[in-house]
């Protein structure tokens, strides 16, 4: 694919001290991507003791199973698979791929710029490493939308926040909402069996990413709230409770915005939490979808340190919900 399809970011301009990781140019076989796919899922601490939330042990082992954990595949030379008519149409009409690209692009641009401020090496080094794989999501993304003709909305410009923590924060807490419901989704798309598994099989290296993105950020959030006494702990709870309220709200309903020329755009922000419909023939219920997503978030976190922090809310929320709700009837 034409190298026109990247744009200028850059992570390791933006942020002092980063070094782009250094990726394989050749073609990796089957061998080199089975351990890389074992190593990216799988990593114990080899510290003793507990990992506590704010101690020196605790920012040095997250941060260590941030990098050790990278998973090197290059999507420049990544083989889109070619589909059948029932399945281009099926990927041409899923409705999430402009809303995909441009959250991928926000998340790079604030993940860098909150990494950028950031006094501790290793914390902004592995901040800054999850700006890099972010842009690598989003050139996944813009690669396979090009290789399959899905037409785009013009990206609007990616502006620099204001204020980056509260940026860093709406990224991170929305990537855990998302993700929790993604794992499930993607579950539910792999067993259908209306997609290629070729096609399955490239988009899992990104679906284990995001895992070890939101159990970074999770270790972070309990590594800074432990660092914080005092007003600087209450202002901080506040700004996670206004951001948990701006996220609630952004999903009542859809999402607005502006494209590069000025038109406006709806984006279903609700679609990782209702969309089985559009990746399954097969009819499945709420509650049944909510246990799948439980399973695979359950499955995907199985391999990393039981002493890391895991992103609690939304599952914990989902279990809550499942007590109200009646299995279906077959």
């Amino acid at each position: 694919m034409s190298d026109q399809l990247l744009d200028a970011f850059d992570a390791a301009q933006m942020i002092p001290g980063f070094v782009a990781p250094k990726l394989p140019r050749e073609q990796p076989d089957r061998a080199a991507l089975d351990a890389a796919d074992r190593n990216t899922r799988h990593w114990t601490s080899t510290a003793s003791g507990p990992l506590t939330p704010g101690s020196d042990t605790h920012r040095h082992e997250m941060c260590r199973m941030f990098r050790e954990t990278f998973n090197p595949y290059r999507p420049s030379v990544i083989e889109w698979p070619k589909l059948t008519p029932e399945a281009l149409k099926r990927i041409v009409e899923l409705p999430i791929w402009d809303v995909a690209v441009q959250t991928e692009g926000k998340a790079r641009l604030r993940m860098a710029a909150y990494a950028a401020q950031l006094d501790d090496d290793d914390v902004r080094d592995a901040l800054a490493l999850n700006a890099w794989e972010e842009n690598r999501h989003k050139e996944v993304l813009s690669r396979m939308v090009a290789a399959y003709g899905i037409e785009l909305a013009s990206e609007p410009p990616y502006v620099y926040p204001r204020d980056v923590e509260w940026a860093y924060l709406v990224t991170g807490y929305s990537e855990c909402v998302d993700s929790f419901f993604a794992f499930g989704l993607f579950e539910v798309a792999r067993r259908s069996g209306l997609f290629p598994p070729e096609l399955i099989d490239t988009f899992e290296p990104v679906m284990q990413e995001e895992c070890r993105h939101i159990l970074l950020f999770a270790n972070w959030v309990a590594w800074h709230r432990a660092g914080l006494s005092g007003w600087l702990r209450i202002r901080f709870e506040l700004k996670v409770a206004a951001v948990w309220v701006y996220l609630g709200w952004e999903r009542i309903g859809l999402a607005r915005a502006m494209d590069a020329d000025g038109n406006e755009h709806r984006h279903d922000k609700k679609f990782t939490m209702n969309g089985a419909q559009s990746v399954t023939d097969v009819d499945i219920d709420t509650a049944e979808l909510m246990r799948l997503c439980l399973a695979e978030n359950d499955r995907r976190f199985s391999g990393y340190d039981p002493r890391l922090q895991r992103p609690r809310t939304t599952p914990n929320l989902v279990r809550f919900a499942l007590r109200f709700m009646r299995r279906k009837r077959r």
